[in-house]
């Protein structure tokens, strides 16, 4: 543990565009921030799952991958100066006898903070693994639960598992890609779009998609490199060529920590009030997927306007001596030198 905690207004919890965005609104009102998040980089899961998948629901942004809207909310954020730290996952958070927050991470970290932003999704999420004997020994060399670079997965022999929206998707996008591409499910109907269903079922007739149903029952190969898998089906016992796998079983979300903090929990989600975005504990909020409220909709744009609402009641903690007024980025020459474009 670091011997004297880091001193910051504002500690957001969560790196993802949520929490993002949060540093921006924050930063318009003078509240420095610092930042942690689990992954090794920014984004959550719209960089962590699917980078390289178009979102279409952004205002102004009719098509924007996840990847490209990680780097233009960084950019936002780039004139407040926040600092990052990633690969930690905050494990300790309790108010000190000034009114401050102690937080610390499971790798060393210790913040004294004014408020803490919980922007952290769902909580942790981790795919479900299949339960296959062995499979560990070929996690991130040749079985992967996620598809960060496509690029990464040119040439080569693919056997995708599972039924729902990601097993159909990234079927359709690396089947160009791949040298083959098998697509293994225990039925041959999917929970996924019927729009997908329909473009995987045309790439078989094409001949660019092999269909076969069952279930994966053990893997071949040496050294982490997979070779063939084998699985059962109707007809009984079938082999798969293959040095890829990718399986898509769903992710389990886990709250984590988050869960022994105290705080007043609705079914592993953190109500709260729609006026400050404020949990059961006054000077932490909770923004973005993690929160509650009646009408609650998980969408990245209401996240936005979480952060936006939060920013002013954080004010009103971190400088309470000073007067909010509220100004325009269009019209303030205050704002538009805090942003560097004055």
């Amino acid at each position: 543990m670091t011997d004297q905690p880091i001193s910051t207004d504002a500690l957001i919890i969560g790196a993802g565009p949520v929490g993002l965005f949060a540093i921006f609104e924050l930063g318009l009102l003078d509240i420095k921030c610092h930042v942690v998040d689990i992954l090794d980089k920014p984004g959550g899961q719209c960089a962590e799952l699917y980078p390289e998948k178009p979102i279409y629901d952004i205002p102004a942004l009719p098509e924007v991958s996840g990847q490209e809207l990680t780097d233009r909310l960084l950019e936002q954020a780039k004139p407040f100066s926040p600092q990052y730290h990633f690969g930690h996952m905050v494990t300790g958070l309790e108010r000190r006898p000034d009114g401050n927050f102690a937080v610390t991470t499971d790798g060393g970290l210790a913040f004294d903070a004014k408020v803490v932003v919980i922007a952290a999704g769902g909580g942790s999420f981790q795919p479900k693994k299949p339960p296959i004997p062995g499979i560990d020994a070929y996690e991130n060399s040749s079985v992967f639960y996620s598809v960060r670079k496509m690029e990464a997965f040119r040439g080569r022999d693919i056997l995708i598992v599972g039924g729902g929206d990601s097993a159909l998707d990234w079927t359709i996008n690396l089947a160009p890609l791949a040298n083959s591409l098998t697509l293994l499910h225990r039925r041959d109907q999917f929970r996924a779009s019927p729009d997908s269903v329909n473009k995987m079922w045309a790439l078989t007739d094409e001949g660019k998609v092999t269909f076969r149903l069952g279930q994966v029952t053990g893997l071949k190969g040496e050294g982490g490199q997979l070779e063939a898998v084998t699985a059962r089906g109707p007809d009984g016992e079938f082999e798969v060529a293959c040095n890829t796998m990718l399986p898509f079983f769903g992710l389990t979300m886990k709250l984590g920590p988050v869960a022994d903090w105290g705080l007043n929990l609705n079914e592993n989600l953190l109500p709260v009030d729609t006026e400050k975005f404020e949990t059961s504990e006054p000077g932490i909020f909770a923004i973005g997927d993690i929160n509650w409220y009646p009408g609650k909709l998980k969408l990245i744009l209401s996240g936005f306007h979480e952060a936006a609402l939060m920013a002013q009641q954080a004010f009103r903690i971190v400088h309470p001596d000073e007067r909010l007024v509220f100004q325009y980025t269009t019209s303030s020459t205050k704002l538009q030198k805090k942003l560097g474009v004055a």
